[in-house]
């Protein structure tokens, strides 16, 4: 295995299909293909779990380098033992998305985690006038974050505030997005590709294209697909990697044995 100091983003996934036993406590890099509907704490609970039952140690150190929403999937770095001392160079990393949007309609929380409550007009909004509106969200721009997300207020997360009913009012972010290209569009959907800083809302960006488009919009579908140089094809399924884990024969664990 490389010494952890000659390890780059790109390197990570190769090296863990390859090498025959895991150091966690001396610190890994694992990088998740999160599923849908999972938390990225999900992850970090269930590895950290099976970690410390097959090794028979009561704690260990996971830790995740970039929340992902429970309705998204894709790219989720996973640092153990020392390694959590890297998780923010990881957050550092741009990161790449693909993002659906329904145009014409808004939910509080601006994704599918609540209902519909608004719908809009979009017969004015042709392929060129979403092409021309995407445009103005590249570069440099200010970002106001979403109430239903774990920005701090006051000591406590905007969602806890917000689920009360108690009223939030967040400052905008400055946030680089470096491109956004549209792949697909329907008249009531839109697909697009989003490559980003870190604290990129993409359920905010969705709010504010529809707002941009004198309209609406909310993201009903998200994937992270990299995250710096590493790509979702290139990460580990969650579900395989636990199950391959509890085997004996398995070459991940073998040597923690008895």
């Amino acid at each position: 295995m490389l010494k952890e100091e000659q390890i780059s983003s790109s390197d990570i996934i190769l090296i863990q299909k390859e090498i025959q036993t895991f150091d966690f406590q001396k610190g890994e890099v694992l990088v998740f293909d999160k599923p849908l509907d999972w938390t990225s704490f999900d992850v970090v609970q269930k590895v950290r779990n099976l970690i410390c039952r097959k090794l028979k140690i009561k704690k260990i150190k996971v830790g995740h380098a970039g929340t992902l929403d429970p309705k998204a999937t894709g790219v989720l770095i996973l640092c153990t033992g020392k390694a959590t001392g890297r998780i923010e160079q990881y957050q550092a990393e741009e990161k790449e998305y693909i993002a659906t949007l329904k145009i014409g309609a808004t939910t509080p929380t601006f994704d599918l985690e609540s209902e519909e409550d608004q719908k809009y007009e979009i017969s004015h909004i042709t392929e060129q006038v979403l092409k021309d509106t995407l445009k103005k969200f590249t570069g440099t721009i200010q970002q106001v974050p979403p109430v239903f997300s774990a920005v701090q207020v006051d000591g406590k997360r905007a969602y806890n505030l917000a689920r009360k009913g108690v009223s939030v009012e967040l400052k905008a972010k400055e946030l680089l997005i470096s491109e956004i290209e549209l792949l697909e569009f329907t008249g009531s959907e839109a697909k697009i590709r989003i490559v980003c800083s870190k604290g990129t809302y993409i359920r905010a960006l969705a709010r504010d294209i529809g707002k941009a488009l004198e309209s609406g919009a909310y993201l009903t579908g998200l994937r992270r697909t990299r995250v710096g140089s590493v790509r979702v094809e290139q990460a580990l399924n969650v579900n395989e990697w636990m199950f391959s884990t509890t085997s004996k024969e398995s070459p991940a664990l073998e040597n923690y044995y008895s």
